[in-house]
């Protein structure tokens, strides 16, 4: 089973899978929808891909403030969460996303992407970053317990 990771925006979610050992992220593609509440498409989209890659688990990433507390965008979010949990019947962890797309466009700055072409993508490399976060958690965690 494998373990999708999701960065969820206004207009846009970034998609990413982890490999079947559960060890690296990669990107898989930006949904795009033309209004912040049309989720219909945007959720059969993540139910396809679900499918595709077996995907066990969902890492929905949790935009909290620089000062930790929980705005507009994490209560969407969570409602987002809960819906894909109901559609799908997969559990949805919450990570902590701050900085990752500050993070993610450093990245594609110091790749070379120019300044144009970095939108298509920031969001995806977004949802690799938060994944990948959760997947070193999760080998730390296991690497203790050895």
């Amino acid at each position: 089973m494998r373990i999708l990771g999701l960065d969820f925006g206004s207009r846009t979610v970034g998609v990413a899978v982890s490999d079947g050992l559960l060890l690296t992220a990669q990107g898989v593609e930006t949904i795009e929808r033309k209004e912040e509440n049309k989720l219909r498409k945007t959720c059969a989209r993540i139910e396809e891909l679900i499918k595709e890659y077996e995907v066990g688990t969902i890492v929905l990433g949790l935009p909290k403030n620089m000062n930790n507390t929980e705005g507009e965008r994490v209560e969407k979010t969570r409602e987002f969460g809960e819906m894909l949990n109901r559609r799908t019947g997969l559990p949805v962890i919450y990570w902590d996303e701050r900085l990752t797309t500050v993070a993610a466009e450093q990245v594609l700055m110091e790749s070379g992407v120019r300044r144009e072409n970095r939108k298509a993508v920031i969001d995806k490399v977004a949802a690799c970053l938060i994944l990948q976060g959760y997947l070193d958690r999760l080998l730390a965690e296991q690497t203790e317990k050895e």
